[in-house]
């Protein structure tokens, strides 16, 4: 599905290039995951332009897997972060997969309480970046279920 909008709308295309603003439906956030958020059956959409701002600002190799990867990241973080002003999105989700650790900067649409967009995702390439975070909740070595 995000391959799919990535291939059709913005594979190809020039460095900060205009590119259609569409949006798709990403996923449903897990029971657990919306409970810690308080947002009920909370939903996630991802949009053209934040593809286009990890496919302008990533190397390939970390765009591609992200691209394969990112339901992981949302649907089962191992971390919520609340974002620092005056980034845009009002939380982080963080991920370590094959040993490297990603993370997923989310933020509350403003037409619905519930509904959830993707700004941008990126590999933590020091674990001191986030340290300046505010941990909200962790897993703390519960298996998060499917």
């Amino acid at each position: 599905m995000l391959r799919n909008l990535f291939e059709q709308y913005i594979q190809g295309t020039q460095k900060e290039a205009i590119v259609p603003d569409k949006t798709i439906f990403f996923c449903y956030l897990t029971n657990k995951v919306s409970g810690v958020l308080k947002m009920p059956g909370a939903t996630v959409y991802v949009k053209t332009i934040s593809l286009k701002h990890m496919y302008d600002k990533r190397p390939a190799e970390e765009f591609d897997f992200i691209i394969d990867n990112l339901h992981e990241v949302v649907m089962y973080p191992d971390c919520i972060y609340k974002n620092k002003s005056p980034k845009r999105g009002s939380f982080c989700f963080t991920k370590k997969i094959q040993g490297e650790k990603y993370l997923c900067s989310l933020e509350i649409t403003e037409k619905s309480k519930r509904e959830i967009t993707i700004v941008t995702a990126f590999r933590v390439r020091k674990d001191s970046y986030l340290n300046s975070y505010e941990l909200w909740w962790s897993w703390r070595g519960d298996n998060p279920s499917s």
